[in-house]
C-alpha cells in the first residue's frame, strides 16, 4: 500500500535529507540546497512536478509534515472563518517575524489522527495537488516522461512511481477527489492542499481553483479565508 502520508511530507518538504533538523532550522543552506537538487529537499508537488510556485512555504510549516501542514492551515482558516474575521495575508516584511502555524488540535475534524485522516484520505490529498499542478495543461507527453524521471530519482518506491503514472497518463477524476471528503473539514482540506500546490496566475488555474471551490460547496467567505491564510504561508 502506498503511504500516502509519506508522499505528503515529500511533497511539503519536513525534513531535509542529509541535513541535522529541520527546514527552517537550515533555511539558508536549505534553501541553497532546494536550487542545486529541488529533489534533494523532498520538494513541493509543484516544484516535483515542474510548476513554478513562484514562492515557498513560510514559517514552521514545513516542520509540521504534509499532513499535518494542510490540515493546520486549513483549520486555521476554518477557524477565522467561524470567527467572521476578515480574510486578510499577514504581512511579512523583512524585519517582522514569520508567522508560526500549528498543527489542529486533536479533537478536532482536522485531527491527523488515522481514525480521522485514513490513508485514503491523505492519498486524495495527493491527487488533488497533483491535480491542481495540470490545471493549467502545460504537461505533455515529454514533461510527463520528465517528471516520472523525477519521481524514480526521489526513490518514492516502485508503487509509489506506477501511482504517479497512472494519474499523469489518466485525465483528472475530479468527481473522486470531491467524493472523497465526506466533511467540511475534509473539504477545506482538499481545496487547502490544492492551493498550497499552485500560485494560480494563469485563468485556467483559477478556473480549477473556483471549479474545486464550487464542487466542494464551500463558501466564498470560507474560500477567501484558505486563500489568505495560504497566503500568509507562503513567502
Amino acid at each position: 500500500m502506498i503511504d500516502a502520508r509519506k508522499l505528503l511530507d515529500q511533497f511539503l518538504g519536513s525534513q531535509v535529507p542529509g541535513m541535522q533538523g529541520s527546514v527552517r532550522d537550515k533555511a539558508t543552506e536549505a534553501i541553497n540546497l532546494a536550487r542545486d537538487n529541488p529533489l534533494a529537499t523532498s520538494a513541493i508537488a509543484g516544484v516535483l512536478l515542474g510548476t513554478k510556485t513562484g514562492r515557498e512555504i513560510a514559517g514552521n510549516v514545513l516542520t509540521l509534515g504534509g499532513l499535518a501542514a494542510i490540515a493546520g492551515l486549513g483549520y486555521q482558516a476554518y477557524k477565522n472563518y467561524q470567527a467572521g474575521d476578515t480574510p486578510q495575508a499577514a504581512p511579512q516584511p523583512a524585519q517582522q517575524a514569520e508567522p508560526q502555524f500549528l498543527p489542529p488540535p486533536s479533537n478536532s475534524g482536522f485531527s491527523t489522527a488515522p481514525a480521522i485522516a485514513s490513508n485514503d484520505f491523505a492519498l486524495s490529498l495527493v491527487r488533488a495537488m497533483i491535480a491542481a499542478a495540470r490545471a493549467d495543461g502545460h504537461i505533455d507527453d515529454v514533461e510527463r516522461q520528465h517528471i516520472l524521471g523525477k519521481v524514480q530519482e526521489a526513490g518514492v518506491g516502485a508503487e509509489a512511481e506506477a501511482f504517479f503514472e497512472r494519474e499523469l497518463a489518466n485525465p483528472v477524476d475530479l468527481d473522486a477527489i470531491v467524493a472523497s471528503a465526506q466533511t467540511q473539514e475534509q473539504r477545506v482540506q482538499i481545496y487547502t492542499a490544492s492551493r498550497l500546490a499552485i500560485e494560480p496566475d494563469s485563468r485556467a488555474e483559477r478556473r480549477y481553483l473556483d471549479l474545486l471551490a464550487g464542487r466542494l460547496g464551500l463558501p466564498d467567505a470560507l474560500v477567501d479565508h484558505i486563500e489568505a491564510t495560504v497566503a500568509s504561508a507562503k513567502v
